[in-house]
């Protein structure tokens, strides 16, 4: 009995953690999606995901505009992300550095992710899909195609 106590804490210990909302058939797969620029391996994994699937995902141009620091009267730039006014949703990835872990994820990607990833539709201004999640890189973009799944418009 204790060792069973012992495997089922050790588990529970290693198993990744998600929490997702997603709305259902909210998806318009021909519409244009907005990512940010850069990121650790997550954020450029996940627009990679959604382009393989066929979606239109662009980062926007960039801005950079002077403002005037109040204390010293020196410039200071401001890059900024431009969206693009046709876009409908936008995709929105947050991650901690991501870091090997050789034993859990070694047939899964090596790479431990810890992340936050929302798609927000532009038109409506609801947030259709929420996703808090850690783990593994290759389950965590499987389970990624999952949710993009359900949320999909079935097509006519």
């Amino acid at each position: 009995m204790r060792l069973f106590i012992s495997l089922f804490v050790a588990m529970c210990a290693l198993t990744a953690c998600n929490s997702v909302y997603v709305q259902p058939n909210s998806l318009d797969k021909d519409a244009l999606f907005f990512a940010q620029r850069g990121g650790y391996t997550m954020r450029r994994s996940v627009k990679e995901a959604m382009q393989e699937r066929g979606y239109n995902v662009v980062v926007g141009t960039a801005d950079t505009s002077k403002h005037f620091d109040d204390g010293d009267e020196s410039n200071i730039d401001i890059d900024t992300d431009v969206v693009p006014k046709n876009a409908k949703y936008i995709v929105r990835t947050y991650e901690r550095k991501d870091f090997i872990r050789p034993v859990w994820c070694m047939f899964n990607g090596f790479w431990w992710w810890n992340f936050n990833v929302s798609i927000a539709d532009q038109e409506t201004g609801h947030e259709i899909m929420t996703w808090r999640g850690r783990g593994c890189a290759n389950s965590s973009i499987r389970k990624l195609n999952k949710i993009l799944d359900k949320m999909e418009k079935p097509s006519l």
